[in-house]
């Protein structure tokens, strides 16, 4: 699926849906490093949101492709936490030399992370510790763990836009498919830009960056989001993600490109 008609197909939306009312859940990309805006959640409550997509293909070319997100939030007077888990997964079918019909798996990908932000540093100012795992049979790196502290501030805001940024050091540690582990400290970078452009359309791009001594991992994405109704969103997303070093049968790059309904409650 190619990102133009799925961009096409959203701005179709948002025109049909122009006149709905200015209640849209913010709810961010599930990869996004940074806390995310949701709509006021009261102290000790949750507010969660799940994502689901698929693609299935016949014809000259037959798969299927999954993919699916659960983002939840608490929040209390001193501390949010966030709890996030993603999975890809790809498949394929084809003809064997016998001419018998075959399915291989091309891609499959697991992902959590875990997220505390401690509030008391003065407005839009915060300092979080944040976990992440990643399995990616078919990546780079078929195990990449990472463990990060450090500093977060809202750089700007507008009635329609923010720009959140964070910085700090970390430590990860990764395996190759040749079973070679990696590890060692790290400095990463994330910045987040999220745009209401109308009420119901929402526009997100988020860049997080690990710079380490032997390679540099870098995970962005780009979002839009139309309102349906109430409680449920269309979205239309495209990712990347890449290392610096990678073996010798391996692409430094990854890219999804993907069109998901959100449930949020």
């Amino acid at each position: 699926m190619k990102l133009s008609p799925i961009l096409a197909l959203l701005v179709v939306s948002v025109h049909g849906a122009a006149n709905a009312a200015p209640d849209l859940p913010q709810v961010g990309d599930v990869h996004a490093p940074l806390k995310v805006m949701m709509p006021p959640i009261p102290d000790g409550g949750w507010f969660t949101s799940a994502e689901l997509g698929a693609i299935n293909t016949s014809g000259n070319t037959n798969g299927t492709s999954v993919t699916g997100k659960i983002d939840a939030r608490h929040e209390t007077s001193q501390w949010s936490h966030e709890f996030i888990a993603s999975g890809y997964f790809k498949e394929d079918e084809y003809e064997n030399e016998e001419g018998e019909l075959q399915r291989t798996r091309s891609a499959e990908r697991w992902a959590t992370s875990a997220k505390a932000s401690f509030k008391l540093l003065g407005d839009g100012r915060r300092a979080f510790i944040l976990g992440s795992h990643v399995n990616d049979k078919f990546g780079a790196y078929v195990r990449y763990s990472s463990l990060s502290v450090g500093y977060g501030s809202r750089w700007y805001t507008a009635p329609d836009k923010t720009l959140d940024v964070e910085i700090g050091p970390g430590y990860f540690n990764g395996k190759r498919e040749t079973d070679e582990e990696e590890d060692g400290l790290t400095v990463r970078g994330a910045a987040q830009f999220r745009w209401q452009v109308s009420p119901s359309a929402f526009f997100a791009q988020t860049l997080a960056v690990e710079k380490g001594t032997s390679n540099t991992h870098s995970v962005a994405e780009t979002s839009l989001s139309t309102k349906i109704n109430g409680s449920m969103q269309m979205k239309a997303g495209f990712s990347v993600r890449n290392d610096s070093s990678v073996p010798e049968d391996k692409k430094n790059t990854d890219t999804q490109t993907s069109l998901t309904m959100v449930y949020s409650f």
